[in-house]
């Protein structure tokens, strides 16, 4: 709600007149009344009212703390009337009513306001309660001693007004209020002071890395409690971390939201707890718990970033510190799963040095860090529970666990026997189920990125690590490769040509790519992944190759076929570092930045792709970070990989190459000059950063975004000609759809698949998805779901398309528009 600025100002004054008045009755809820009126803002003639109040005797000012103080508590939790309580407070800052003489349950109130807080800012306050509590003989609650504790460590000036009282709070080990501490807080208190002294060690871990000194204490701490009994309390407490808050906080006005990160003391109690993991035995259940507190603490939050990059590294750390085969396995992983920066360089520098100690490189060492996970065969374990079968197979991008009875006959669930009398096994089933996942994800991700490296096998070496290997087979074995020159895919327990001639033996192995191949090659091996039901993980038979056109032979220098489109900032940033491309998120600020990067070091190249912020004067475009919530694309260039680098403003303007000591400039490539495989997966990989970045995919921007300000991008975008991944999925359509049972409802012309329901004719674009109806073009908007179920469509030839489940989801639901029940839908129909 909107207030006018002279009702505003009425209510100042008579706010003002109340408080002269000391009317305690009808201050306090006219006060609220203007802070709800104000959004908590208290600048300009807002501050008339606390001059007022300073003003006032000792004793209003006592009661109106009071009152506050109670009225905070009747509030709903987390509710805006509770921030706008906090602002009065953080204004009556200066105010000093005899805190002595003060109420217990007034101080009982303001301790209780205080503890509900991320960080407190009136620090003397926090103090003179606390004394006040402790002079009465009373324990300062833990959620008091946390905030205490949080605002020590976070505000500018914390350890400096709070260092005496922190140094001498006795309270519990770690702060509660998470999942996590309050589980292990409660169990540290029933079994003993052992346990509290560990967890209480676990919190000193404020270093980057732990000392010699550190892990002394850690080890004569652990060794009285037994390894094993430390593991299985552990891995409980991180399993919870990242858990919603028990006790949530007030949010601020500004900033992130304190109940989606962790809390500042916890954080260093869990790098403690990591590091307390790597002094145990190896153990795959230790590997499996610090790999996912690395993902954990690097989720991103809103106008923060990853939540806390500290306890990411210090699990990269621990894990660096194990020995075994699950943490290895867990490191690689991890590098193809972490975007984050600085935990990225600890990973690649883990694994460079296991690739030092073993004398093998890292490529390799990234290949024998697979684990089986159980898998006897390829995708494929049977285990034996007593008089029932487990068997563990892996189908397309998932892993299932299904059972048979002592009969062969299989059943549904898990039978009773196995829960009652093989519960670890069963655990660990359900375990390796959930590592195959990851992995194999991690895995098809690092086979997608093999095609700029350049790597050849030995032959054998290849088998062992590859094609028979029990987890990475189910993904080789979908794949293409050219062994010694020769083009074949497994089907039929055999590798095979095309002519499907067995390919038993070889010297070097490549893995396949369309380019420089003929289109009728190409379309060959469609055909014969189709004739074989192979699905591949990734699209490489129907991989998209891109040629250089006229425009690009013309500029000779530079390609402009990605320029000029509007990508979402934050989710470029997110899949450039998934595609190994380097990127410096672009802030509202005077400076200057590089281009989106992507080093080749096996072609001598860099790759360049050319982007500014994008906001104007539209200050709404920019988040409370400072970074721009889009950005602007422009050219794709190649230079050598040692030329100065380019920058331009952050706002945008002119690439300028920057010189040192003299140094002459370096000219771009010359687009012709170079390798086509290069170009194609570079351009492939823009092409990607636009298909899924670009506003114009955004169903709900029909009025052109902000202020109409994209409104002709968005329809150009939206409906516009078809790039080469939309082109792909045309042709694949037009294979499909003659299957679908919707077959006769659908034709495809042109850049769109025309759907017909009963109530209109639909036409949705193959490239964005958004849909036009009859008649006169309406345009229709259905928001899809985040993760989308590709609908039951039979065979398809890869993995991964998202926009083509959409684009299918969508017709199926339109060809039987009198079925559909949602309200946001029909109201359009």
């Amino acid at each position: 709600m909107t207030y006018a600025r002279s009702e505003r100002a009425e209510l100042v004054r008579e706010v003002v007149g109340l408080v002269a008045a000391e009317d305690i009755e009808r201050v306090v809820p006219e006060l609220l009344r203007l802070a709800e009126m104000n959004g908590g803002h208290w600048s300009g003639d807002g501050q008339n009212v606390f001059h007022a109040i300073l003003a006032a005797g000792d004793r209003f000012q006592t009661e109106l703390v009071h009152r506050l103080a109670a009225r905070y508590h009747e509030m709903e939790p987390g509710s805006h009337p509770r921030r706008h309580i906090v602002s009065v407070f953080a204004c009556l800052r200066t105010m000093r009513p005899a805190a002595e003489g003060q109420q217990l349950d007034t101080r009982a109130a303001l301790i209780g306001l205080a503890a509900e807080q991320d960080v407190h800012y009136d620090t003397a306050q926090l103090i003179r309660l606390a004394e006040l509590e402790q002079a009465d003989g009373r324990e300062l609650p833990g959620e008091f001693v946390a905030v205490v504790r949080r605002s020590y460590l976070t505000l500018w000036n914390g350890k400096k007004t709070l260092g005496a009282l922190v140094a001498q709070l006795d309270g519990p080990a770690v702060n509660p209020g998470e999942a996590w501490s309050d589980r292990a807080l409660a169990e540290a208190d029933e079994l003993g002071d052992g346990w509290r002294h560990l967890l209480a060690h676990a919190a000193t871990a404020t270093a980057a890395r732990p000392s010699a000194k550190w892990d002394r204490t850690g080890r004569a701490l652990i060794e009285p409690l037994g390894t094993d009994e430390v593991r299985e309390r552990l891995l409980p407490w991180l399993r919870l971390v990242g858990r919603p808050r028990t006790r949530p906080l007030l949010e601020p006005r500004y900033g992130p939201d304190p109940n989606a990160t962790f809390d500042p003391y916890n954080a260093d109690a869990l790098r403690g707890l990591a590091w307390l993991l790597s002094l145990l035995p190896a153990h795959p259940e230790s590997a499996r718990a610090l790999g996912a507190l690395a993902e954990t603490a690097l989720r991103k939050v809103a106008g923060l970033g990853p939540v806390n990059p500290k306890v990411a590294n210090a699990a990269v750390n621990a894990l660096a510190r194990m020995d075994g085969e699950s943490a290895l396995a867990e490191l690689a992983r991890l590098t193809t799963r972490v975007t984050f920066k600085g935990t990225l360089k600890l990973l690649n520098t883990a694994l460079d040095a296991r690739a030092q100690a073993l004398g093998l490189a890292r490529e390799e060492v990234e290949e024998l860090a697979v684990p089986a996970y159980g898998l006897t065969e390829v995708g494929r374990a049977e285990h034996r529970l007593g008089e029932v079968t487990a068997l563990l197979e892996v189908r397309g991008p998932k892993a299932v666990l299904s059972w048979s009875n002592a009969s062969g006959k299989a059943v549904k669930s898990v039978p009773a026997a196995v829960r009652r009398d093989h519960a670890d096994e069963l655990k660990e089933l359900k375990a390796a189920a959930k590592d195959i996942d990851k992995m194999l994800s991690a895995q098809s991700e690092r086979l997608d990125r093999q095609f700029l490296d350049r790597r050849t096998w030995p032959y054998a070496a290849w088998r062992e690590r590859y094609l028979d290997h029990p987890l990475v087979g189910t993904l080789a074995r979908r794949l293409l490769w050219t062994v010694d020159g020769t083009t074949a895919g497994y089907a039929d327990g055999e590798l095979r040509t095309l002519a499907d001639t067995p390919v038993t033996e070889g010297t070097h192995v490549e893995l396949w790519h369309p380019a420089g191949h003929e289109p009728a090659e190409i379309v060959a091996w469609r055909d014969w992944l189709e004739r074989h039901g192979i699905t591949q993980p990734f699209k490489q038979a129907h991989r998209e190759v891109y040629l250089l056109t006229d425009a690009e032979r013309a500029t000779g220098t530079y390609s402009n076929r990605f320029a000029a489109h509007v990508l979402r900032q934050h989710q470029f940033h997110s899949l450039a570092a998934i595609r190994g491309w380097r990127n410096k998120l672009r802030l509202a600020v005077d400076d200057e930045a590089p281009p989106a990067v992507r080093e080749l070091p096996q072609w001598g190249l860099r790759a360049e792709y050319w982007i500014e912020g994008d906001s104007g004067e539209h200050y709404e475009d920019i988040t409370d970070s400072g970074s721009f919530l889009r950005l602007r694309t422009d050219q794709v260039r190649f230079y050598p990989i040692d030329a100065p680098q380019n920058s331009a403003h952050c706002c945008g303007g002119e690439y300028r190459m920057w010189l040192r000591d003299g140094a002459d400039p370096v000219e771009p490539v010359p687009l012709t000059d170079v390798p086509p495989l290069v170009l194609s997966e570079v351009l492939r990989d823009v092409d990607l950063f636009v298909g899924v970045g670009s506003v114009g995919n955004d169903p709900t921007w029909q009025d052109g975004g902000p202020d109409g300000r994209f409104r002709e991008y968005w329809t150009s975008y939206g409906f516009g000609e078809l790039g080469a991944s939309a082109e792909t999925r045309r042709g694949l359509l037009e294979r499909l759809i003659p299957r679908l049972a919707i077959a006769d409802r659908c034709t495809i012309e042109g850049r769109f698949l025309h759907v017909k329901g009963e109530r209109h004719t639909y036409k949705i674009h193959l490239g964005s998805g958004n849909i036009l109806m009859t008649p006169n073009d309406q345009y229709l908007c259905i928001v899809p779901k985040s993760n989308p179920a590709a609908p039951q469509t039979g065979y398809l030839p890869y993995e991964g398309d998202r926009m083509l489940a959409v684009i299918l989801s969508k017709a199926m639901m339109l060809a039987d528009d009198m079925k559909i029940t949602d309200p946001t839908i029909l109201s359009q129909l």
